[in-house]
């Protein structure tokens, strides 16, 4: 895919970050899209399917979180990568940020250049989803890497893309033991670093939408996938 082809929905209620963030993305040739509160974020997500969301957190009328838990309710966004361009950096900040349905946080302020790396890695999934198109069938439940959908007893499950790629991960080898390095590794990358508790939080989701046998945690090392 083209730059060129590439849409960024830049969401923040600041004007001269939309100004500094969209000027510094538009040279690198992206389509650049932008709102100003969480409400305009949903509607112009939902009408120009972005491929990439960057989302402030705390804004007036509907905040960042709110509107990224609404994006991942509507099926064609559902697996829009989202990330979080906020200035709070607590822990616990960041797990609330996940769970409301987040790939990535990224700590304001940050450099131009540093942004645009941060994007063009992010952008990378795109590619990697291209190459790793599958379709998975274990434990009754058909993992279509392709087209992000997973059913279920007859049932599609709507995951949002990090609890789907980490699932996808533990489910391509059941029974396997996978170390919470190799995961961090292969779901979130090296290029961002997010705190401790993120995979337990993605854990938990996937207990909650898949069902709780399925995932075991192996205490100190990491998790697997049993059928």
């Amino acid at each position: 895919m083209k730059k060129k082809d590439i849409k960024i929905l830049l969401v923040d209620d600041e004007a001269d970050i939309l100004e500094i963030v969209g000027y510094n993305l538009a040279q690198e040739g992206y389509q650049i899209i932008t709102a100003v509160n969480g409400r305009e974020a949903v509607a112009k997500a939902r009408k120009e399917l972005p491929h990439l969301i960057i989302m402030d957190v705390m804004m007036p009328e509907m905040d960042g979180m709110e509107a990224t838990e609404l994006i991942r309710k509507t099926p064609e966004t559902a697996h829009t990568i989202i990330t979080f361009l906020t200035a709070r950096s607590e822990d616990y900040s960041q797990v609330a940020g996940f769970d409301a349905g987040a790939d990535d946080y990224i700590t304001k302020p940050i450099k131009p250049k540093l942004l645009v790396s941060k994007v063009k890695a992010l952008l990378r999934r795109l590619k990697d989803e291209d190459r790793n198109s599958e379709t998975l069938n274990v434990g009754g439940i058909e993992i279509n890497r392709e087209e992000y959908k997973i059913i279920k007893d007859d049932l599609e499950i709507v995951l949002p893309r990090k609890e789907f790629e980490l699932f996808y991960l533990l489910a391509s080898k059941p029974g396997k033991v996978f170390k919470r390095e190799e995961i961090l590794d292969k779901v979130w990358g090296n290029e961002v670093i997010v705190g401790g508790r993120t995979i337990d939080v993605h854990i938990r989701k996937l207990r909650e939408k898949i069902g709780d046998d399925f995932f075991k945690t192996i205490k100190g090392v990491g998790y697997k996938f049993e059928v």
